[in-house]
Parts: C-alpha cells; sequence; structure tokens
C-alpha cells in the first residue's frame, strides 16, 4: 500500500510540476488558455503558485491530505475549464491537458480518501471536531 501511497503522490506531483515551466515562462499554450478564461496574467500565476504548494505539501507526509484536497479543487477547475470554456483539445494537444488533469484528480481524490484519518486529526487539534 505505501508503494502505491507514493506513486499517487509522485505521479501527481510531477505532473503539476512539470506544468509550472509553461506557465511561468508565459509559453504560448499557457497564455491562450489565460486569456480564454479571462485571467491572464494574474490567474495563470496564481495556479502556478498553488499547483507548486499543492506538489510540495502531497510529498511530505503530514500534510499529504492538505495537498490533496488543493490538488482536487485546482484540478476541478481545471478540468471544468476544459469542459465550459475550452474544449477537451486545446490548441491540437488531443486531449493531452485535460487527461493530465483528470490523473491529477483521479490521484488526488485517492489520497484524499486514503488520508482522511489525517484531516479528522487536524481538525480536532483545531477543535473543530470533538
Amino acid at each position: 500500500m505505501k508503494i502505491f501511497i507514493w506513486f499517487l503522490k509522485i505521479m501527481a506531483s510531477v505532473i503539476m510540476l512539470q506544468t509550472l515551466f509553461f506557465k511561468f515562462s508565459g509559453a504560448e499554450e499557457s497564455v491562450f488558455i489565460f486569456s480564454t478564461l479571462g485571467i491572464e496574467p494574474y490567474g495563470r500565476i496564481g495556479v502556478g503558485i498553488l499547483e507548486l504548494v499543492a506538489s510540495v505539501l502531497l510529498i511530505i507526509p503530514k500534510t499529504t491530505f492538505l495537498g490533496a484536497f488543493l490538488g482536487i479543487g485546482l484540478m476541478a477547475g481545471a478540468i471544468l475549464s476544459h469542459i465550459l470554456f475550452l474544449g477537451i483539445n486545446v490548441k491540437n494537444d488531443n486531449g493531452e491537458l485535460f487527461i493530465l488533469a483528470l490523473i491529477v484528480f483521479l490521484s488526488c481524490l485517492c489520497l484524499a480518501i486514503i488520508h482522511k484519518t489525517q484531516l479528522f486529526q487536524y481538525l480536532k487539534k483545531l477543535k473543530y471536531l470533538k
């Protein structure tokens, strides 16, 4: 089970981290996506920073659940953006970005389910649960 968990963590983190180069360098496809959504350049940079944070949180065992929930939110936004505004195939990428978003979403969802006890422990510390 530990190998599977680390596989999910690394896969989700690597996918999010490898897209950072394109977001932070202002690559044509990234600029097109965020311009279409009407949030260029601040949305592109902001999403990149959040993906970096999510990737780091996923790898640290005590914060995996936080990274997983952040990853779920980010990828839900990406998936909905593709479905509602961009289309599955963006600039002839054959749906690659959409598929990568689905992979990260499902990986983070699995990690959130596996680490749900960490969430409950964290909430108890914050006195949200008794």
